[in-house]
């Protein structure tokens, strides 16, 4: 069987990535917004007891957040992120990488019931994820090559040549699946 090359397209103009940060930005507040709605329907569900504030959060923040499991490696040349990212495709995800940080964010398509089926048991993660990762060393955000393959997300990272880097700089990666 021919496995096929994953096409990896350079990232974008740091015009266009202005854009994509403010909306970056407002998805955070929505998100945020919900998960302090959540969190207050939590605490009001338990008879407003005190003292739970924190655990009310978390428990709100794992409703809406799937948790990314990362795994960051390095060597004298490359920064690679590993992230696990089960049933999210290329297409779902928003990978932005920034000289000394990388932010991965994601909303999964939900199929929608029947009316025919009735869902009696449902175990799954949530359809979304967010997740800010601040790097070890600067990297060269436009060389950035990501890969997706069985619900992994592989980000191979070149270190910066030098240490001049201009703040505020920041690309996005589209990533595309790997097809086996």
């Amino acid at each position: 069987m021919k496995e096929s090359g994953l096409a990896v397209q350079p990232a974008r103009d740091t015009s266009v990535q202005k854009g994509a940060s403010a909306d970056l930005l407002e998805r955070m507040h929505n998100l945020y917004d919900r998960i302090a709605c959540r969190a207050y329907e939590i605490f009001d569900g338990n008879g407003r007891l005190a003292g739970r504030d924190l655990a009310d959060w978390f428990q709100a923040e794992e409703e809406f957040l799937h948790p990314l499991h990362i795994e960051v490696s390095e060597s004298p040349e490359v920064l690679t992120v590993r992230a696990e990212v089960p049933g999210f495709k290329a297409k779902e995800l928003e990978i932005n990488v920034e000289p000394r940080r990388v932010t991965i964010t994601g909303t999964r398509e939900t199929k929608e019931e029947s009316k025919d089926e009735k869902t009696v048991y449902s175990e799954t993660c949530s359809v979304e994820i967010l997740r800010v990762l601040d790097l070890p060393a600067a990297v060269e955000a436009a060389k950035v090559k990501a890969t997706l393959k069985d619900g992994v997300l592989e980000l191979d990272m070149p270190k910066a040549a030098s240490v001049k880097t201009v703040k505020g700089e920041s690309k996005a990666v589209k990533v595309e699946a790997k097809v086996a």
